[in-house]
């Protein structure tokens, strides 16, 4: 067994964190401990200052208007959940219409699917090109109906690290009075992104990935104004306007029932200052050095195939490879007994995109997804134990 272990599976939740997230949420235990807006002495004021603060760094990372309307969540999926779900009517007497894409992750796709199964709407599933992953804009214009209540696609995949031209289709949401969700599980804290200028109405992120934070924390942006259709999908206690039988139109309150997860809060918060501190576009261009080491160092690898952009362009650090007579399991099994490499073999909560890419019915692919603290020299140590896992399979043969 290598002594060596070396995280890529930072799609699934990013390792290792800046030292400053564990300090914040140390800090937090030891010293402040209180829940924020329930009660007035000094501990419980400084938790919600520290909440406050993690709104003002969201929004000048995404360059939003308002801080508080970034609402924390448990984590992306929830943060879909509301913005999907929050948009449609159930009591409505004419379904609704709304539009995905194949490319999407199963936290779009659960959510519609549960409500066209209920009645509540119809769905349109945009198509992708399966060779890029790329979604055509004009596909997205010709699927909009009258009666389509929203458009939500996935930024960055976490199959193919396909990035989707989110602004083309923004516009053309925008253009259409249609509200845009976006899925940044795999974009926020890689890559920029600008809500005003990218006409995003929606955007949810989990706090553990790329924003370098916790596991069950995560944010849903929403588009001042938008707060006046979005219908809340839980109530309860706010600690503000506690005399009153529903829930607070203020925000962040109206979307914020019950008690935060502070401590976690508190090490989401220095993980965005920690991305802002160094500048997601420095941070997005070293990405970029990851991807195109790797493509470099696979490219000519007989028996090995990687998906999505086959060039550094339209694409993130997230590789899906399969090798001629490895299943996607085993592969990661051996990265990880013979080599410490640590990677995600499966269908990745992706169906659609691993059928578009023809991997679905033979289990899937391995994945290799990059981090800041990975380095070309990790990278340059994956492709070369690619390549003598393949050269030693036909060797063998």
């Amino acid at each position: 067994m290598s002594p060596r272990r070396l995280y890529m599976d930072n799609a699934a939740t990013s390792f290792p964190k800046p030292r400053e997230v564990l300090g914040a949420m140390m800090r937090y235990a030891r010293e402040v401990g209180a829940s924020a807006g329930r009660g007035a002495y000094r501990e419980a004021l400084e938790a919600g200052s520290l909440l406050n603060e993690c709104r003002r760094r969201l929004c000048k990372l995404f360059h939003a208007q308002r801080p508080e309307h970034f609402i924390f969540t448990l984590n992306c999926t929830d943060g879909l959940n509301l913005a999907i779900k929050g948009l449609i009517d159930p009591s409505a007497s004419a379904r609704g219409h709304v539009i995905c894409a194949e490319i999407d992750h199963n936290s779009i796709l659960r959510p519609i699917q549960a409500m066209v199964e209920r009645g509540w709407v119809e769905q349109t599933r945009v198509k992708i090109d399966p060779g890029t992953g790329l979604v055509d804009p004009d596909d997205v214009r010709k699927a909009i109906r009258q009666n389509t209540k929203f458009i939500a696609i996935g930024h960055a995949s976490n199959v193919t690290g396909t990035v989707q031209p989110i602004r083309q289709i923004g516009a053309i949401a925008r253009e259409y009075a249609v509200p845009f969700i976006v899925d940044a599980a795999q974009s926020a804290g890689h890559l920029p992104i600008d809500v005003q200028a990218d006409n995003i109405d929606l955007l949810a992120a989990p706090g553990h990935k790329a924003l370098l934070g916790p596991l069950g924390t995560g944010f849903l942006y929403i588009r001042p104004g938008l707060e006046k259709i979005l219908r809340t999908t839980r109530e309860g206690g706010t600690g503000s306007l506690s005399e009153e039988p529903r829930q607070p139109e203020l925000m962040p309150d109206r979307y914020e029932a019950g008690s935060h997860n502070a401590i976690g809060i508190a090490g989401l918060s220095e993980g965005v200052r920690w991305i802002l501190e160094q500048g997601v576009e420095q941070l997005a261009a070293h990405d970029q050095d990851l991807v195109r080491t790797f493509i470099e160092g696979v490219s000519n690898i007989e028996g090995l195939t990687y998906y999505g952009p086959q060039g550094v362009k339209d694409r993130i650090g997230v590789f899906s490879v399969r090798i001629n007579g490895f299943e996607p399991q085993e592969l990661s099994a051996v990265l990880e007994a013979n080599y410490g490499i640590l990677t995600r073999s499966g269908i990745h909560c992706a169906p659609l995109v691993h059928q578009a890419i023809g991997t679905l019915q033979s289990g899937g692919t391995t994945r290799f997804s990059f981090g800041p603290f990975l380095t070309k020299q990790d990278v340059r140590f994956a492709t070369d134990v690619l390549a003598e896992i393949a050269t030693s399979h036909v060797t063998a043969k």
